[in-house]
């Protein structure tokens, strides 16, 4: 078998779309000054996460969700226009959330489908899941995995990620093909 001399095995390659690695700054200098005391910019294969922090003010929990409703209406048009800027800077789609003392809410959200193959032992274990009414389908169940997963390895997942970085580094360095 030949050796694989471009990206990392699994299908999806690093050239498909282009990097966003400045997305946070784009967003920061790109949002009304007044629109958020801070900032979070979250950047997958698929997708940019904008969630940004509401002033307070005081506000009660009970007034969180009349202010984020006042805020989603108001910003709406401004934030379809920011959207479609990113999206083609980016080729991502663009998901917007605020957060409001403790409260959060997403705006929009992508859901992605993703293949995958799964024998008997794992869909018993959505299966299980589902039964028990932890999940309403295979897929929330596998969601729901995921994301507990996510959470008792973040660490782990972190360190990961920046070792993929620095072979990307390493990569990049390296003489063209």
């Amino acid at each position: 078998m030949g050796a694989r001399n471009f990206g990392r095995p699994g299908g999806w390659q690093q050239a498909d779309v282009p990097p966003a690695t400045d997305a946070y700054d784009w967003f920061k200098g790109r949002l009304p000054d007044d629109w958020f005391l801070d900032l979070a910019v979250t950047v997958d294969r698929e997708e940019i996460t904008v969630i940004g922090t509401l002033p307070d003010e005081g506000v009660e929990p009970a007034m969180a969700d009349g202010r984020i409703a006042r805020f989603r209406e108001d910003t709406r048009e401004r934030r379809i226009g920011i959207a479609l800027e990113a999206e083609a800077r980016y080729v991502r789609k663009v998901s917007w959330g605020v957060r409001l003392g403790e409260t959060q809410a997403m705006f929009t959200h992508v859901s992605v489908p993703v293949m995958t193959r799964l024998k008997q032992p794992e869909r018993q274990v959505l299966d299980t899941l589902v039964d028990a009414g932890v999940a309403r389908s295979r897929s929330e169940a596998l969601a729901w995995a995921v994301k507990i997963v996510g959470q008792h390895t973040e660490s782990w997942l972190a360190e990961l990620r920046t070792a993929m970085e620095e072979v990307d580094k390493l990569r990049a360095k390296g003489p063209a093909l």
